[in-house]
């Protein structure tokens, strides 16, 4: 299990959205990479539901975005809308099934909690639709030009995914990815507490740590994915190649992009 506390604890220069909480800069604070460069900040931001009120709206909008994609369900999306920024062209690129919230409801005891979100990790590797959207994001990402932001529900599961792919593309060592991946704990702290009691009732779950699980993340869920690349594809290029289709062009575009 990681136990590293030389990571990040929080992003300190990232503004704090107190109505978008797990709101962050994919690039964290600069994260240095494997050859000596750093990730370049302001290009990519990812975040849970993009609902912004108040002094948060003035302050998305200030970053000069000129894209959100928005990668929840038609159900997630439909039923909590984002709000539309006046500058950025928004777009819908569903990644999981809406019925996979019927499959977390079913859910009663922790370990199994812990067994599904491993499950849903490894299927940004294995389902095929679900790769087709992640190639869909990455892609739109690689040739958007400008600031860009994508969001899910909580932003911490395919968000998380699509965050670690474009570090692992920019060469930040694992030990930082995964401490990077572990701040939506931080993040999304207050949330969850005020959250898991009132899901578990209304969700006929019944019990708060079982939601609780699945409101944050584990070392072992991002693992999972990384894992499954492993087994399916026996590296991240090949992944990146093979199972999302991105040519090289676009993976290059990517990294001009990540790096300084």
């Amino acid at each position: 299990m990681h136990t590293d506390t030389t990571g990040p604890t929080t992003h300190e220069s990232t503004p704090r959205l107190a109505s978008v909480h797990n709101f962050r800069d994919v690039a964290g604070n600069g994260y240095s990479t494997s050859s000596g460069t750093t990730m370049r900040r302001g290009v990519f931001y990812r975040a849970n539901v993009l609902i912004p009120t108040g002094a948060d709206l003035a302050v998305v909008e200030s970053l000069g975005l000129t894209a959100v994609y928005d990668v929840r369900s038609e159900a997630e999306a439909s039923e909590t809308p984002d709000t539309i920024l006046s500058a950025a062209k928004y777009t819908h690129i569903p990644i999981l099934p809406g019925t996979i919230q019927n499959s977390a409801l079913a859910i009663r005891t922790v370990d199994s909690a812990q067994d599904f979100m491993r499950e849903l990790n490894r299927s940004f590797v294995t389902d095929d639709a679900t790769r087709a959207g992640f190639s869909q994001l990455l892609t739109a990402l690689a040739t958007t030009p400008g600031p860009q932001l994508f969001h899910c529900t909580a932003g911490k599961d395919r968000t998380g995914w699509a965050a670690a792919l474009l570090q692992t593309l920019a060469g930040v060592p694992q030990e930082t990815i995964v401490d990077d991946y572990l701040l939506t704990n931080t993040y999304s702290a207050a949330y969850v507490d005020a959250a898991a009691e009132r899901i578990a009732q209304t969700a006929a779950i019944g019990r708060a740590d079982v939601v609780r699980v699945m409101l944050t993340v584990e070392e072992s869920y991002l693992g999972a994915a990384f894992e499954q690349v492993g087994a399916s594809y026996s590296s991240i290029e090949n992944y990146l190649h093979d199972g999302l289709g991105l040519t090289a062009d676009t993976i290059d575009a990517l990294g001009s992009k990540l790096v300084a």
